[in-house]
């Protein structure tokens, strides 16, 4: 049945509509119309022609500030609410990031909160059948097993796996409890998407993280896209690109795909999978031996250009086409409309993530950018294109196992820093964690296991593990399994652990895909539009959520399930010490307020709740080209205040927008390139040269603030005797009193130095970016001349490179498998898909797995449009699927998306009922991720989904 919409009118506050109660409403749910569209929307009572008289019983609309859930470009939405039931929804068109736009997904947004797909009470798996359980025995059965587990293997068996579904105060408490409970196997899905982006800026030029706005691309004279495909994955984030295309500003897109953002490039660079590194060298190839590289920005800003010019050299024009497979007359077109277009701005997503070498090709991006002087200015920068609505923000919380909130990584140092914020005694926190160093690593301050990789913490030899023990018992807390590579594995992990607990508003696939009969919960939390609370977009703006209506069914708010959770463990005291809790819920103004005092290092110390929620209620206050407030009660301030927003709430900082702009002064969201590895390297200054934000007493570089340097500039007595104190061996990221921040402002100088950005990564496993052959490479050619790395221990993990690619040779597997695969986004769908593939409106839209192969493969193997195809990859995993024959891509080249699970090796997976009703989603199909493979960034443990091998056969 296709959708039908004969009533599609939307109530406005003041009007007559549907008078209908919240009981009325959950009781109509369990009522079932057929079809996919029409099936159980809103009941046979809401689903009727609109009819032109005023209808009994009508009750008020009230009107609830929300955010799309879907992607990170955080588009505002108006939701309409009656008697509780959330009945009409519409577009913010004074909202300055969306302006009225949505995509597929935002239009049907409302769905989420009533589906009956949705899991309604918490559940158990026992002797192979679902059973019902209470709340209250669901947290204590799993409760005690975990304080079993914890005694006899240690806190690091269990396993914490978040979500960027969270909300910030979500994402903050749940690394909270991860620490509290004593371990740091805590991660979440910015891991497996640009967990690469964080570590490659970062190191850089001092965050990781969008350095402009969607809303500054407008300004941009060049968008080199790289990676990302905005026309389908951030629809919304597109207008702002073609705003800018309309203004006059040039395209280029580099994919190995025809994709609908390949459409509107004026210039296309279809690279071979994997060779990012090469086509960027490409293009500086031109760029310095046509002289056009920005010579005063390099001389002042940048360190270690010479050896970047040194690598650019070897990639001559022939040697970028035998590698990229791009011709060299377009690598030239490219880089002279980068040269003769600026202010230019560079755009990726996960096509640059998604790779071994994914640090690198981040970090080429960012350089390409210093080659051309396109930082710190408007319509420049890197605009890093982020795919679920809080990435960012639970990224910041330090929602990570090797960070914790505020980039602070895991050193004694920033665990130190963590127990003064929450006021525990160190030895305390200390305490919880295993006391034994494993393989000479010491649990507490060695990162965890990735969650791109938790499944190996589950396989692997317990012996070659940085821990003491296998993990055992694993949270899925809004993540969804199937988005990881090598299913096969996962499943087998799946199948070992003692006890599986979902908690999600869906079951997801840990919950089905496993072979098992018991000790698997799932626990219905509520959606982020049943919740309050705050989240970031892209660019570091933040924004309030209203909440729409109460939690349905039995579910529960995130917040109240983990504090229940902690506690039944015993560790609720100092999990909320100083948040206040009513109703089991702790209250997200107050985490804020804790996190905010915590997060100096990138600073969110002038942010408060206050702050954010009059931003939210005024958001047609701002423009949509500046973001810039220019009246009303946020005069002056930049929407969303995007970190870092210094000094306290009091002083009214108006956040950054642009980071390292020197046009501005730092009190007005200025500033420069962050000090944060020192001030030389080799007897080489790598501080600024001559250059710094406008006022700075200092105009030249800097190191980061302490209470040395502020006692060295003679500035020490302009703190209060009270600062002192807070202030004494403290740096301006660990200050408490916020005195050495306030010095430096008062000064106009930003607290975190100002130095040069660094092309040269001395602690990485290459120190510049360099071309290294994926694992499973088509071309054995290339692999002597460009090798991958050695094996090597990452963290607590054995992680495997050379022996992978050495074993594509010694099997030949390229030539079994002699077809490129990568995946990638559909407009229809997000992430694992169990949400929007639960939804019969985009259901509607995309019913079938598929995989897009040239019509010369397709004719070779005898496969036409449309058939049934065997899809197995390199190291055996098979799905069957759909073929797409099209010219998209090329020869040798196929391309899957990655939202779809529940089949497996061709077997439907049974999903459990819940209230009477199947929780299957109303789309199901195979996963990309049980072809993919192998393979891990060394530096991030991101996984390799955008190159593998694979072969396709006529099913």
């Amino acid at each position: 049945m296709k959708l039908t919409r004969k009533s599609t009118t939307t109530p406005q506050a003041g009007k007559t509509e549907l008078g209908i109660n919240r009981r009325q409403f959950m009781k109509q749910m369990s009522v079932a119309t057929g079809g996919i569209a029409a099936a159980s929307m809103l009941g046979t009572g809401m689903i009727r022609k609109a009819e032109a008289k005023d209808i009994p019983h009508s009750s008020p609309t009230e009107v609830k500030r929300t955010i799309c859930s879907h992607c990170a470009v955080g588009c505002g939405i108006y939701a309409e609410v009656q008697n509780g039931v959330w009945t009409g929804q519409e577009p913010a068109f004074d909202h300055p990031f969306n302006q009225g736009g949505h995509c597929a997904k935002g239009a049907s947004l409302r769905y989420h909160t009533h589906s009956h797909k949705r899991v309604k009470y918490p559940m158990k798996l026992e002797s192979g059948k679902w059973k019902r359980v209470s709340w209250d025995d669901a947290i204590n059965e799993i409760g005690d097993k975990m304080l079993d587990i914890k005694q006899t293997s240690g806190p690091d068996s269990v396993y914490f796996m978040g979500s960027a579904k969270f909300s910030n105060e979500g994402a903050y408490l749940y690394r909270k409890l991860a620490a509290m409970w004593g371990t740091n196997n805590v991660d979440h899905s910015a891991r497996i998407c640009h967990s690469t982006t964080v570590a490659g800026v970062a190191n850089t030029w001092g965050y990781g993280a969008q350095t402009n706005s969607f809303n500054d691309i407008r300004n941009a004279k060049n968008i080199f896209i790289i990676g990302a495909n905005p026309a389908e994955a951030h629809p919304v984030a597109m207008q702002h690109i073609l705003t800018a295309k309309e203004r006059g500003a040039t395209i280029t897109v580099a994919d190995p795909r025809y994709s609908r953002t390949m459409a509107h490039a004026d210039v296309h660079l279809p690279l071979r999978p994997g060779t990012d590194i090469p086509l960027v060298y490409g293009l500086m190839w031109h760029i310095f031996e046509n002289g056009w590289e920005d010579k005063d920005f390099i001389r002042t800003r940048a360190w270690g250009m010479d050896k970047i010019r040194e690598e650019a050299k070897r990639w001559t024009p022939e040697e970028v086409e035998n590698v990229t497979g791009v011709s060299r007359e377009a690598v030239y077109a490219a880089a002279k409309h980068m040269a003769h277009h600026r202010p230019g701005t560079v755009i990726w997503c996960m096509g640059g993530t998604q790779h071994h070498v994914g640090n690198g090709n981040t970090r080429i991006y960012s350089i390409l950018q210093l080659v051309l002087g396109n930082m710190g200015i408007q319509g420049g920068g890197t605009n890093i294109f982020r795919g679920h609505d809080n990435v960012q923000g639970a990224t910041d919380m330090g929602l990570l196992f090797d960070n914790l909130p505020g980039y602070y990584g895991v050193t004694t140092g920033a665990w130190e820093h963590w127990a003064r914020v929450w006021d525990l005694p160190f030895d305390q926190v200390q305490g919880r964690f295993d006391a034994s160093p494993y393989l000479g690593r010491d649990p507490m301050t060695t990162p965890g296991i990735p969650c791109s990789r938790w499944h190996d913490g589950v396989l692997e030899d317990k012996e070659k593990l940085a821990q003491k023990d296998n993990v055992r018992l694993a949270f899925f807390w809004g993540q969804s399994v199937n988005t990881e590579t090598r299913q096969m594995e996962v499943r087998d992990a799946l199948d070992k652990l003692e006890t599986i607990v979902v908690v999600d508003p869906y079951p997801t696939m840990a919950a089905v895909m496993h072979r098992r009969k018991d000790n698997v919960y799932i626990l219905p939390a509520a959606t982020q539009f049943e919740c309050e609370g705050s989240l970031n977009n892209s660019g570091r703006s933040a924004q309030w959520r209203q909440q729409v209506v109460e939690p349905v069914f039995e579910s529960k708010n995130d917040l109240e399930i983990m504090y229940r959770l902690a506690a039944k463990v015993g560790i609720a005291d100092t999990l909320t010490k100083h948040i206040k809790v009513e109703g089991n819920t702790p209250s997200p103004d107050d985490i804020m307020r804790e996190y905010a005092k915590g997060m100096r290092s990138i600073g969110y110390t002038g942010w408060s709740p206050e702050r954010i929620k009059a931003h939210t209620m005024n958001w047609g206050d701002f423009s949509a080209e500046t973001l810039e407030a220019p009246g009303g009660v946020n005069k002056g301030e930049t929407y969303g205040l995007p970190w870092p927003c210094w000094g306290t709430p009091e002083q009214k900082h108006p956040g950054t927008q642009i980071l390292y702009r020197t046009d501005r002064n730092v009190n007005q969201g200025g500033g420069n390139f962050r000090a944060r590895f020192g001030v030389e390297f080799e007897g080489e200054s790598i501080l600024a040269d001559n250059s710094a934000s406008v006022g700075a007493e200092i105009q030249d570089g800097y190191p980061q603030f302490d209470d040395v340097m502020l006692k060295q500039l003679g500035w020490w007595d302009e703190l209060t005797a009270e600062e002192k104190v807070l202030a004494e061996n403290r740096t301006w990221a660990t200050d408490l009193g916020g005195g050495i921040v306030r010095v430096a402002l008062a000064h106009n100088m930003i607290p975190y130095g100002n130095a040069k950005a660094r092309c040269r990564v001395w602690t990485f496993p290459d120190e510049i970016p360099l071309h290294r052959e994926p694992l499973y490479t088509p071309r054995r050619d290339l692999i002597a001349k460009y090798p991958t790395h050695d094996d090597m221990q990452v963290h607590r993990l054995p992680t495997l490179y050379k022996t992978l690619q050495d074993k594509v040779i010694s099997d030949n597997l390229d030539k079994k498998y002699p077809l490129v695969v990568s995946s990638g986004r559909l407009v229809e769908y997000e992430g694992g898909g169990e949400e929007s593939r639960s939804n019969p409106w985009l259901a509607e839209l995309q019913q079938e797995m598929f995989i897009e192969m040239n019509p010369a493969d397709a004719t070779d193997r005898g496969i036409r449009d449309g058939d049934n195809v065997r899809v197995e990859g390199a190291e055996g995993g098979y799905i069957f699927i759909k073929a797409m024959v099209t010219n998209r891509v090329k020869p040798g080249q196929t391309w899957m998306p990655y939202h779809f699970a529940g089949v497996m090796h061709g077997e439907e997976l049974v999903y459990p009922e819940s209230g009477g009703d199947s929780t299957k989603p109303y789309v199901v199909g195979e996963s990309a991720n049980t072809v993919l493979t192998y393979g891990y960034d060394p530096v991030t443990q991101m996984q390799e989904t955008k190159v593998s091998l694979c072969q396709v056969e006529k099913a």
